[in-house]
Order: structure tokens, then C-alpha cells, then sequence
């Protein structure tokens, strides 16, 4: 508290940790962990798993269309996984790629330290991964081995691009 007749600091000059870029991922975590303690881990998954397509879909176009192309390579959707991660602070990169699958890892959560045990937030990835693949190259089932949220030291994403895979995981098709 000040003295008497001080004049009190603004507030922005208090040193808060506070911008948007933490309070998104506060907020995101925050919603996570209501979905998953109130509806269950499947339930909450579903739901982060809408959201994720609606993503997906934006960001395949905004691709397509500064590519200025109607259907992405399997390179460059390898390629714009990547970029689409690093642009939102993940970092992911491609640990092998064929005609049958993608194969990327990454070494940091874009939702940082609120991933920590909200799994649900994986689906975003899942479904964001899987539209994209699928929307450009016809179908995708997105098998996330290793995950951050999980408590892994990174995340492993397999993207495989024919049906038939015998993974468990999620399949997307080009609608």
C-alpha cells in the first residue's frame, strides 16, 4: 500500500504475466478441464474434435488458397502441418513421409504447460491434421502414439493417408 497522498502506479505498468497468447491458453486448459471433470475424458474429446474441424477446413483453404491450388501434395501437406504448427507455437517437423503415411514429431505444446493432462486438446491437432490430409488427399487416420498431454517428452503423429491401417486412431475423408 502507498502512503497517504501517493500517487497511485498505473496498472500497466504492473509486472502481470498476462497477454492474449496466455490468457487463450488459460483459457483453453480452463475449458478442457471443465469438459473433461463435468462430461469425461470421450465426451470432451468430441467436443475439442468439432472445433478441431472447423479449424482444419480454414486452415487447408488458407493454404490452398495462397498455394493458389485446389488440392495440396502430400509433401506440401506435410510441409503445411508443419508451418500451421510453428506459426501457432508448436513444434512439429516430419520424421518420415511415403505414399502410405506422415510421419511427424514435435517438441513443444502450442497450449504449453495447460496441455499437461487435458488429452481432450489433442484432438485439436488430431482433427486439424486429419481435415487437412484428407481434404487435399482424399482420406487420413490421424494416430496419435506419444502426446505432451499425456505426459510424454514429445508428441508422436502418425498420418496415415490409405484406409486399412490397423492403428487405432481416427479417420477423416474429403467431403
Amino acid at each position: 500500500m502507498g502512503q497517504e497522498g501517493e500517487k497511485p502506479r498505473p496498472m500497466a505498468e504492473l509486472r502481470i504475466p498476462l497477454s492474449l497468447d496466455s490468457y487463450l491458453r488459460a483459457l483453453l486448459g480452463n475449458l478442457a478441464d471443465t469438459f473433461e471433470g463435468v462430461i469425461g475424458l470421450r465426451d470432451a474429446s468430441g467436443f475439442v474434435s468439432i472445433v478441431g474441424q472447423r479449424i482444419g477446413e480454414e486452415v487447408s483453404q488458407n493454404y490452398r488458397d495462397a498455394l493458389d491450388k485446389k488440392r495440396l501434395s502430400r509433401a506440401e501437406v506435410a510441409e503445411a502441418l508443419v508451418d500451421f504448427q510453428r506459426r501457432v507455437h508448436g513444434d512439429f517437423y516430419v520424421i518420415e513421409q511415403d505414399d502410405d503415411r506422415i510421419v511427424l514429431g514435435n517438441r513443444a505444446c502450442p497450449f504449453a504447460e495447460r496441455a499437461f493432462g487435458h488429452p481432450s486438446l489433442c484432438m485439436t491437432t488430431s482433427s486439424t491434421f486429419g481435415v487437412l490430409a484428407a481434404q487435399n488427399l482424399g482420406y487420413a487416420k490421424v494416430v496419435i502414439e506419444q502426446a505432451i498431454a499425456q505426459g510424454h517428452p514429445g508428441c508422436r503423429v502418425v498420418i496415415h493417408l490409405k484406409p486399412g491401417a490397423k492403428a487405432e486412431g481416427r479417420e477423416y475423408y474429403e467431403v
